[in-house]
């Protein structure tokens, strides 16, 4: 780790969102820096919303804008739709709504820690309009591409990106 206890893996800015991958130490208080180029990417917010993701042990990091178009969805639904109210209400539940210090830094309720086992470092991968929050541990560095997993992943992004075009037309 560099003298900001960061280290940056090829992420930029690139285009506009939130690119690359940065690994931080955690300080005394649990807190990290959000890169500089992706608060500016996020249009520079006061907060962001960190929550699990629903199958595997990470976090995600959104930026308010992505979490509030989503709760733009959710206004034009009936007052009590049951099933729906219970899944918000867990779902709503487990949202840090976090403050950005003056520094950039922020600090993840304990439950989301434990939960990603972050423990002293955490890795954050941008995917364009959010972040990836992981422990080292589960998302450790690596000296060369998988070039297998990236192949995969390519196809279910092209697999993702034609099921999204076809719903436009």
């Amino acid at each position: 780790m560099s003298s900001q206890d960061e280290q940056r893996i090829g992420g930029s800015q690139q285009g506009g969102g939130l690119h690359g991958r940065f690994d931080y130490l955690l300080d005394a208080k649990k807190r990290f820096s959000v890169p500089a180029d992706w608060r500016d990417a996020m249009g520079s917010p006061d907060y962001v919303y960190v929550l699990p993701d629903p199958a595997m042990q990470y976090l995600h990091l959104l930026p308010p804008e992505e979490m509030e178009r989503t709760f733009e969805v959710l206004r034009h639904r009936d007052l009590f739709e049951g099933d729906l109210d219970a899944s918000l209400g867990l779902i709503n539940e487990y949202v840090d709504k976090v403050w950005l210090d003056g520094q950039g830094r922020i600090r993840v309720n304990d439950q989301l820690l434990n939960h990603a086992m972050i423990e002293d470092t955490i890795v954050m991968i941008g995917t364009r309009t959010r972040a990836q929050l992981w422990s080292l541990k589960l998302r450790p560095a690596t000296s060369a591409l998988d070039q297998d997993a990236f192949e995969e992943a390519y196809r279910t992004f092209k697999k993702c990106k034609s099921q999204i075009e076809s719903r436009k037309r």
